[in-house]
């Protein structure tokens, strides 16, 4: 058996322990940290004419002025006919679930360029805290529909 032993003075015992514990918290700092995850940029759409080159920037035409605007408050758990709605926001890239409890905007505007229909087709654009969270192309008439807010693909 091999035994070891060290003359230390308080002093030198003392900078020992207070060495250890500076290393231990700079190893927990940096263990502690993580790599920031960088949210995908959503612009924030304070004006009307921000909304209309949002909109635009999916590749709308839309009249500049919406047809209707409304306030309304999310509930604070998502239930039908949230859920359904919500799950055509996440093919998009939206999630209504962060929202939960709190007043969002809709913004519906009439689109001018959809392929086939000249006339008839919204465009609703919901914004919390002025960040676009959800959306969608619609139709109301009797033969009416409703898709995401992309851009459909031209056939030829």
């Amino acid at each position: 058996m091999l035994i070891w032993t060290a003359k230390f003075s308080k002093k030198m015992a003392v900078f020992a322990v207070i060495l250890m514990g500076l290393v231990m918290a700079l190893l927990i700092l940096l263990m502690g940290r993580e790599a920031p995850q960088e949210a995908p940029a959503q612009p924030q759409l304070l004006t009307n004419e921000e909304r209309v080159t949002y909109l635009e920037s999916l590749g709308w035409q839309v009249e500049s002025e919406p047809v209707e605007t409304l306030q309304l408050l999310l509930p604070k758990k998502l239930e039908e006919p949230y859920l359904s709605y919500n799950d055509l926001q996440l093919t998009q890239g939206y999630d209504l679930s962060p929202c939960c409890g709190k007043r969002l905007s809709r913004y519906t505007y009439a689109v001018t360029n959809y392929p086939d229909r000249p006339s008839g087709v919204q465009a609703n654009l919901y914004l919390c805290e002025d960040l676009p969270v959800a959306g969608d192309i619609f139709c109301p008439d009797a033969d009416g529909f409703q898709d995401t807010l992309v851009y459909p693909e031209e056939t030829t």
